[in-house]
């Protein structure tokens, strides 16, 4: 754009534009806020989890709350109930294969337990160690559904989700919990399922959005200082 065409913009859309720069740096500014507020939360969350995940083993909740106790680390008693496995897929630092989800008969209901990982090798049963009773774990809550990609189909016995009311329902089970218990490891090292895996930890990339936003906010307000003391020089 040259020189003369600048000289025949209207006064107006310059002031429109530079009232726009100012509302895209205070969105900016309100944005890297958001995310540091973001942030802080993120930070307590993490700090919350490893109490829970490393602490003395709990009783189960008398109300299950995600925000409060999921993977709170607990040691329940009962009963497995003699009952084909639920086999949920799985992808694993080991590698894909399957989660071995057993129905543990307590005094609340049914506890679903992922006894842990197995591929596809040792899927049958016979190549796992015997379901104990206690079991230390994880609590997790249930997974309605299936995945955004990928949905349970229970008439095949195919699951992509713990989904715990759904596996009762496959199974002809009675009153179900909403979470399902991520066992310990508790045999030798080789044996399966393979327990303990479960993966604690989170994404936490909420400084760097922060700054990138801040960044631009920074970038628009340079850039607008630019506009202005150039149309005042050019105006003198």
């Amino acid at each position: 754009m040259s020189d003369q065409d600048l000289a025949r913009r209207p006064v107006w859309v310059t002031a429109v534009l530079l009232m726009l720069s100012v509302v895209l740096i205070g969105v900016f500014v309100l944005l890297g806020n958001w995310q540091m507020r973001r942030l802080a939360w993120k930070q307590d969350l993490i700090a919350s989890v490893q109490e829970r995940a490393f602490g003395v083993a709990a009783d189960l909740p008398d109300n299950f709350d995600p925000e409060q106790h999921a993977y709170q680390r607990v040691m329940v008693q009962g009963r497995f109930v003699d009952t084909p496995a639920v086999l949920v897929k799985a992808v694993t630092e080991i590698g894909p294969g399957l989660w071995v989800m057993s129905p543990l008969q307590t005094d609340r209901g049914i506890l679903w337990v992922n006894r842990g990982y197995v591929h596809a090798d040792v899927k049958s049963p016979e190549n796992w160690t015997k379901a104990q009773s206690p079991v230390t774990g994880l609590l997790r809550p249930s997974a309605e559904n299936g995945t955004l990609l990928e949905r349970n189909d229970p008439a095949i016995d195919r699951w992509v989700s713990r989904d715990t009311a759904a596996m009762s329902r496959a199974r002809g089970l009675g009153a179900t919990l909403p979470y399902f218990l991520d066992a310990d490891h508790d045999g030798a090292s080789g044996s399966w399922p393979r327990g303990g895996l479960t993966v604690i930890t989170f994404n936490n990339s909420h400084l760097s959005y922060a700054l990138t936003w801040y960044a631009m906010a920074g970038l628009f307000a340079v850039a607008l200082v630019y506009v202005v003391r150039t149309g005042r020089s050019e105006s003198e």
